[in-house]
């Protein structure tokens, strides 16, 4: 207001002397008096000019100042009362307060970044030329490494993390094996892809999982120590009680010049029989659990899934027909191609779809559907869905067990089999069961 107030009266008083200026011309009032007031315009115009410029460049230099967020400056103030020092009044006040604001964010910035570097799990960022631009300490620690300032450099540490980081998506995942010098390392590599103020970069974090895993190995271990020893145990005790008695009859026999009866000789036939049965058992048992443990390696190859439901169900077609199962399909797009081990899957799908007949066996209606889709994640997804009596929750987390099964007549591997598989496919399998309404078992294959 001041500001206002004091170019109001400059220019009030430039008006007078011009009117001055004007009225002496033409009363004549003499050459003295006109030249003296030109003169005196002339220096009102200067003045007001120099005014005006001076407050410009205040204002100029106020804005360069934010421009180049240099807040520290500070503007004289007299407490005159003038225009100028309520100007420099103002500009201290807003010059305070983002230079508050600018440390409030440095000290913001600075936490972060502690915490960043201070995290257990290694993060790295890096913009789409490769440039660095945060590398944590616990990365640092686990690729053995003090500087890194291209992702290229990363190959010379590991070249399997070095192609996962440049070809996983957002949500992608990958698990890497690096060697180093505390021992082997399981790195658990997750990649997220970013857009800040229109600069494109990659979140990378590493996570050591090796004693997590370790730990779940030897519990997997010991959970299959524990089912070997009882399925061994239940098969060899009756053989060694029976052979024992056998033993024992004919040696007591023999010791007495006792003859051996035909009963006897039909008693001993059938404890053979026995014995041979059992162990005939156990040695598919033994099959069993060494296809389990050698599933081989995948050849990949191009699978329309419409010929996949189609051989599957045809191969289960007698038994869907002797027991009235209506089997549908859905595929969308009806044209959808899975790249994986033909053989394989076909395998897994004809174990999901005997499973789910067995299930819909005392059922009343007695309903299968295939169905294969791409979900939002661009993931293909295959669910084999039964409408049987459903799984309990207790079991539904033991399915997946090697030789667990909830079928009376069952190795209990079918699904343990089916898990591998998709495991050597880089895909998941899962399954979802609600009692009396039935079961769905999703094959997640990655896009």
């Amino acid at each position: 207001m001041d500001y206002k107030i004091g170019l109001l009266g400059r220019i009030l008083v430039f008006a007078a002397t011009i009117f001055i200026l004007a009225y002496s011309i033409v009363n004549e009032s003499g050459v003295f008096v006109i030249s003296l007031l030109i003169i005196l315009v002339v220096a009102q115009i200067v003045f007001l000019l120099r005014y005006a410029e001076s407050s410009f460049k205040k204002v100029r230099q106020f804005l360069n100042n934010i421009k180049l967020s240099n807040y520290s400056t500070v503007y004289p103030v007299k407490f005159d009362g003038t225009e100028i020092d309520d100007l420099h009044i103002e500009f201290n006040a807003i010059l305070a307060k983002l230079r508050e604001d600018q440390l409030e964010k440095e000290a913001n910035y600075h936490y972060f970044r502690t915490v960043f570097q201070h995290l257990s799990i290694g993060l790295i960022t890096f913009e789409e030329d490769g440039s660095i631009q945060i590398l944590n300490t616990a990365a640092k620690r686990m690729l053995n490494i003090q500087q890194l300032n291209h992702i290229e450099e990363i190959s010379k540490v590991n070249k399997e993390l070095h192609y996962a980081i440049h070809h996983l998506r957002t949500g992608g995942s990958e698990l890497i094996k690096i060697v180093h010098p505390d021992g082997i390392m399981q790195l658990s590599v997750y990649v997220i892809e970013l857009v800040l103020r229109d600069v494109k970069f990659k979140l990378v974090s590493l996570q050591n999982i090796q004693s997590e895993l370790e730990e779940k190995e030897m519990e997997a271990w010991q959970n299959l120590v524990r089912v070997l020893t009882h399925e061994i145990m239940n098969s060899i005790a009756p053989i060694s009680s029976l052979a024992a008695t056998i033993r024992e009859d004919i040696a007591s026999k023999h010791m007495g010049d006792e003859p051996v009866l035909r009963e006897d000789l039909d008693d001993y036939l059938m404890g053979i029989s026995t014995i041979e049965k059992r162990s005939e058992g156990l040695i598919n048992f033994v099959s069993d659990f060494r296809s389990l443990a050698h599933i081989p390696t995948p050849k990949f190859t191009a699978i329309q899934i419409a010929d996949l439901f189609e051989r599957v169900e045809l191969l289960l077609k007698t038994q869907l027909e002797s027991q009235n199962i209506k089997m549908l399909c859905s595929i969308a797009p009806a044209d959808l191609l899975l790249f994986a081990d033909c053989a394989l899957i076909e395998q897994v799908m004809i174990n999901l779809t005997q499973n789910a007949i067995h299930a819909v066996e005392d059922s009343e209606v007695k309903k299968i559907l295939l169905k294969a889709y791409i979900d939002e994640n661009g993931k293909i997804i295959i669910e084999v869905t039964d409408s049987g009596k459903g799984i309990e929750e207790e079991a539904l987390s033991k399915i997946f067990i090697p030789f667990f099964t909830t079928k009376k007549k069952g190795s209990g591997i079918g699904l343990s089999l089916s898990k591998q598989i998709l495991r050597r496919h880089k895909g998941n399998i899962q399954v979802k069961s609600k009692i009396e309404e039935g079961t769905t078992f999703k094959l997640i294959f990655n896009a």
